[in-house]
């Protein structure tokens, strides 16, 4: 658990905490999408349920790191990260990668974020992973200042091209 302040505790994710999860998992894949509906997919109508049970089933999961950020008794952010091993595709060897970060937007600019990237960086480190990778969207500005300031560094572009009846 890390607190940065009396009103922000960040704990590892329990069972009570999926409808949050769900919720804030949502939000993510509303505002990816919004940045390129071409690149990212769009949410379905019950995108909360399938995101709750998405990450409510990585809970028990040994390689799996979901944690919470917890204010006043409300789930106000979440991370959720990956222990995943060598990675061909990607040229990686094996890794702690984070693939979700989100904090409720009324409760932004409080370093909640900063504190569940530490919190997560904290908990691949005590597994023994000793490299942690991300994906940030191009238009994500505000993700990418963090993460640079968390220690994180550019190493890969993502490029993206419609594969449509267009003669290029």
């Amino acid at each position: 658990m890390q607190r940065s302040d009396t009103a922000t505790l960040v704990r590892p994710a329990t069972p009570a905490d999926v409808p949050a999860l769900g919720r804030l998992g949502a939000l993510l894949v509303h505002v990816h999408h919004a940045f390129d509906a071409g690149r990212f997919i769009p949410p379905p109508p019950d995108i909360e349920a399938a995101y709750a049970d998405f990450l409510g089933a990585l809970l028990d999961q040994p390689d799996a790191v979901v944690l919470v950020a917890e204010r006043d008794g409300d789930v106000v952010g979440y991370t959720y990260a990956a222990i995943e091993g060598t990675d061909f595709l990607a040229l990686r060897g094996p890794a702690g990668v984070l693939h979700d970060l989100a904090v409720d937007p009324a409760h932004r600019a409080h370093g909640i974020g900063r504190m569940l990237v530490d919190a997560t960086m904290a908990a691949l480190r005590a597994r023994g992973v000793r490299q942690a990778v991300l994906f940030t969207a191009v238009q994500n500005e505000a993700a990418q200042r963090l993460f640079a300031r968390a220690g994180f560094r550019p190493t890969m572009i993502e490029m993206t091209r419609e594969l449509d009846d267009e003669v290029r």
